[in-house]
């Protein structure tokens, strides 16, 4: 009785290193990697000052139809969107 009890252990622990332990490692660390991916490429994108002298040769009728399109809502949206998806598409395992 006792070897089948430490049989049917044995399996669990086998399975439980197997599946769940490996997965963990694999995902904590494709979740670090990216994590830190991001920061990096966060790094790269230009800064506020820039964004501001780029904005600031715009027209007052282009801001009218660009405030009436939600613009300053809706842009920063689909570039975090893009971003998103251009990072999940890089992820070995989901992508």
């Amino acid at each position: 009785m006792f070897g089948i009890l430490l049989s049917a252990f044995n399996s669990v622990l086998a399975w439980l290193l197997r599946t769940v332990l490996i997965k963990f490692v694999v995902f904590s660390a494709l979740y670090m990697i990216v994590a830190e991916l991001v920061n990096v490429m966060a790094s790269w994108l230009p800064s506020g000052a820039g964004l501001t002298s780029a904005f600031a040769g715009i027209s007052a009728g282009t801001w009218y139809f660009l405030d009436l399109f939600a613009f300053s809502t809706g842009l920063p949206l689909v570039i975090s969107a893009l971003l998103t998806r251009f990072v999940i598409r890089r992820i070995p395992v989901i992508g």
